[in-house]
């Protein structure tokens, strides 16, 4: 018989009771480590936080918040810190969890929103840049920006979308990277760079194309890592997502003009820009479903308690007992619980096979969770009425990022599509087995005399 744990505060029973066999003894005190944290300290910090944020544009994008670093220095004694690097896949550089186990601590990190990830230095943009860095870096690329990024004294870009072509198609990307003697040139212009208006910002992973007239569309890329105070590089501007800047990370556009460094800079080799943005992706993408879970179940929580608030009755009777409001929150349940099982299987199928076997899994979660957290946040922003919409809940905020999720580390329609097209490939085997089965009907229908009627 299991013992009780926390989390099933924070999800449910039947889904823990589903994957707890699979849960280390390490993970399981880590996640109970990991909720202790948020109550205590960082849920309780996330107003603090926006407080401490200057609204001054000036001071604004200058500032690193003081309750963020100490809740940094805590997590690091605790010993919560990188906690979504799998020791399996990084033996160097993990922690001893799986990303199965890593998915039920990222659910209780969504609740908290970008502090959460980053006072346990699980945040994007830099998760996914780390493992870019721990997989495909040099020894010499490692000491010098994966350490550091490992120890949350910096903080990193990912400039890949670009302003003036449809970024969907990385094959689009127009911004030149090209070798001149022992350097590295860059021109290009992006935008919606996370975490390039950030201070703490040391360096970016630039992808551009290398090889525009190689027939293989796939190796015209490469990936090239270039320091964020370097001249050339140009922050225009942060980019505002529904009228959210996201200081100090904030999402920028970004000109590089006549960027020069040096060759050692190039990441794994050139050509080699999609197999190393497809290995950073997939993971990215589910460590975004992960959290999406987490924001829907609080948006939840957030519903359940207006409508059973005493204070928000309306012609005598609580928001519950007035239209579909049951069958909304019914719904909701359902709707969090089978996204869940979306996730856990996606996490698992990485743990057994890597992303790269993965890709189904992934890309299912990828387009369904997003969606389904907008559904369930906007539920709750109408049962909160106006002040859902104002800067006095999260729920407007939580709604601004998940609906950019549905866009971010490709849209919806890529991934749909991507699906569709897997799913025609198994045509050719359902049919025959399908075929199959027929005939061995006609033959037990022609034994037994009779004539099938359907």
């Amino acid at each position: 018989m299991s013992s009780y744990h926390p989390i099933v505060e924070y999800t449910s029973p039947s889904s823990w009771a589903l994957i707890e066999d699979k849960i280390s003894p390490y993970a399981k005190e880590t996640l109970a480590k990991l909720i202790k944290f948020m109550e205590e300290d960082v849920y309780p910090a996330v107003r603090v936080a926006h407080a401490q944020l200057p609204r001054d544009q000036e001071t604004r994008w200058k500032t690193v918040i003081p309750v963020l670093v100490d809740l940094k220095a805590k997590a690091k004694q605790l010993g919560l810190w990188n906690l979504f690097l799998s020791k399996a896949h990084y033996p160097q550089w993990g922690v001893p969890l799986t990303n199965l186990e890593y998915a039920c601590m990222a659910e209780i990190l969504g609740r908290g929103g970008q502090l959460a990830s980053e006072a346990v230095n699980c945040s994007a943009p830099d998760t996914g840049n780390m493992e870019v860095l721990a997989r495909f870096g040099s020894p010499e690329q490692q000491k010098k920006w994966l350490v550091p990024l490992l120890n949350g004294e910096i903080r990193s870009a990912f400039s890949m979308t670009e302003r003036f072509v449809a970024s969907s198609d990385a094959t689009n990307i127009r911004t030149s990277i090209r070798q001149e003697g022992n350097e590295i040139v860059i021109n290009g212009h992006k935008w919606y760079i996370s975490g390039a208006g950030d201070p703490r910002c040391a360096l970016h992973l630039v992808l551009g194309k290398s090889d525009p007239n190689n027939s293989d569309k796939y190796q015209q890329q490469s990936i090239v890592i270039v320091p964020a105070n370097h001249p050339g590089v140009k922050v225009i501007r942060p980019m505002q997502v529904f009228g959210y800047d996201d200081a100090p990370e904030g999402h920028c556009e970004v000109i590089y003009e006549n960027v020069r460094v040096p060759l050692d800079n190039l990441v794994y080799g050139w050509g080699k820009g999609f197999e190393i943005i497809q290995g950073r992706l997939g993971p990215g993408r589910i460590h975004h479903c992960m959290r999406s879970i987490g924001a829907a179940q609080y948006a939840l929580d957030l519903l359940l308690q207006r409508v059973t608030d005493p204070a928000k009755k309306t012609f005598g009777k609580f928001l519950y007992e007035h239209g579909t409001v049951v069958a909304d929150i019914a719904k909701s349940r359902a709707e969090i619980e089978s996204a869940r099982l979306l996730v856990l299987s996606a996490a698992l199928q990485i743990d057994k096979a890597k992303a790269k076997g993965a890709l189904k899994e992934i890309g299912i979660a990828k387009f369904v969770v997003p969606s389904m957290a907008c559904q369930i946040i906007d539920r709750a922003i109408q049962a909160y009425g106006a002040e859902g919409l104002s800067q006095d809940t999260p729920l407007a905020a939580m709604y601004a990022g998940l609906r950019t999720l549905r866009i971010a580390d490709g849209p919806d329609a890529v991934h749909i599509q991507q699906i569709g097209q897997r799913e025609l490939k198994r045509a050719p085997a359902v049919t025959k087995r399908h075929t199959e089965i027929k005939k061995r009907e006609k033959a037990l229908a022609e034994k037994h005399g009779v004539k099938a009627h359907l």
